[in-house]
């Protein structure tokens, strides 16, 4: 038997190398987030845009960060919800600390490494890995649910209008009912696939992928789960909006709300790490279109991707150790490995 020291001492090293390993990773798109920023600074004036920078308050920063943590605290809880849906027997700290955790795994392609909350889920409970699955998809589904619908609400708000921003909401919204409709999303794949006549294959895992939804579709789960995304989420764009405010550029908070949303919703679209590039191309170009000055919109965007983004990987770094290592304390984590 193993001494519990030198357990602890190579638990110690394996995190410090996952820590490492991690740092590098997030180097490269923080390094051409940085270069992007400063890029745009030396062609519109660095001196002006680092004053606006400027004008920001410690307890101002505080907000925002604490409006950022709001989001993943009640995301956090959707999918304690879900997890109670599927009945994991997990508990509340449990996925907390799963949800939380998975944030450090954000800028891998397709965010598949926050697939980790799965194996954690796994080792601690013994349920097998197909059967908590549809968390993954139920909670990407029930983002997109919450961010349409918020985005649909703040094109009917906003007093100067959001170009692109009512089709992406109907899809949106399209997409909140088919993923709170299991057997009507089924219906149109079948339909779909009688009309085509071809890939079988893929068109029967999107019926299986439909019926695995219907646990979350019930009246218990599917409404409080698209209260608690749109609340989040509303925190972030709440944040963007007192933001702008603060640097000078009243939008309006459903203009702002807006904004922020469909440069998340274009970020995610592109397929990359964390939507960078994205994300941040299409907010400075919605706000130059609302008559915001790059020596704004450029800090804007970066204090904004800095406190929402990059935050949640920082608060993922802090708690993976620690879901790891309660992991493989877990009850079946010999099983799982």
């Amino acid at each position: 038997m193993a001494h519990p020291r030198k357990n602890r001492s190579t638990l110690r090293r394996r995190l410090a190398l996952f820590m490492r390993r991690r740092a590098r990773k997030l180097l490269v798109p923080l390094g051409l987030l940085t270069l992007f920023v400063v890029g745009m600074a030396s062609l519109n004036g660095s001196g002006e845009m680092f004053a606006y920078a400027q004008k920001l308050r410690v307890e101002q920063v505080a907000l925002l960060l604490a409006l950022s943590f709001g989001n993943y605290i009640l995301r956090g809880l959707r999918w304690h919800l879900h997890t109670g849906a599927l009945q994991l027997r997990t508990s509340l700290w449990q996925d907390m600390r799963h949800f939380l955790g998975g944030f450090a795994m954000t800028m891998t392609p397709g965010r598949l490494g926050e697939l980790v909350r799965l194996r954690w889920i796994a080792r601690e409970t013994g349920v097998p890995l197909e059967r908590a699955a549809p968390l993954v998809l139920v909670d990407r589904a029930a983002d997109l649910a919450s961010v349409g619908l918020l985005l649909a609400l703040c094109v009917a708000l906003s007093t100067v209008g959001i170009a692109g921003g009512l089709p992406v909401a109907l899809v949106a919204v399209a997409v909140s009912i088919a993923a709170t409709r299991p057997a009507l999303l089924q219906f149109f794949v079948t339909l779909t696939y009688r009309m085509l006549g071809f890939w079988p294959r893929p068109f029967a895992r999107l019926r299986h992928a439909a019926r695995s939804l219907q646990p979350f579709s019930t009246f218990r789960v599917a409404p409080l789960a698209l209260c608690l995304g749109a609340a989040g989420w509303f925190c972030e764009g709440f944040a963007f909006f007192l933001l702008m405010h603060w640097l000078g550029a009243d939008l309006g908070m459903w203009t702002a709300v807006g904004i922020f949303l469909f440069a998340m919703m274009t970020g995610s679209a592109t397929g990359l790490p964390g939507g960078l590039g994205g994300a941040e191309a299409a907010m400075i170009a919605l706000l130059s279109l609302q008559g915001v000055p790059l020596a704004v919109s450029i800090p804007a965007t970066a204090i904004i991707r800095l406190t929402t983004l990059w935050f949640a990987i920082l608060i993922g770094l802090v708690v993976f150790p620690l879901a790891e290592k309660a992991s493989r304390q877990g009850q079946y984590a010999l099983e799982r490995n």
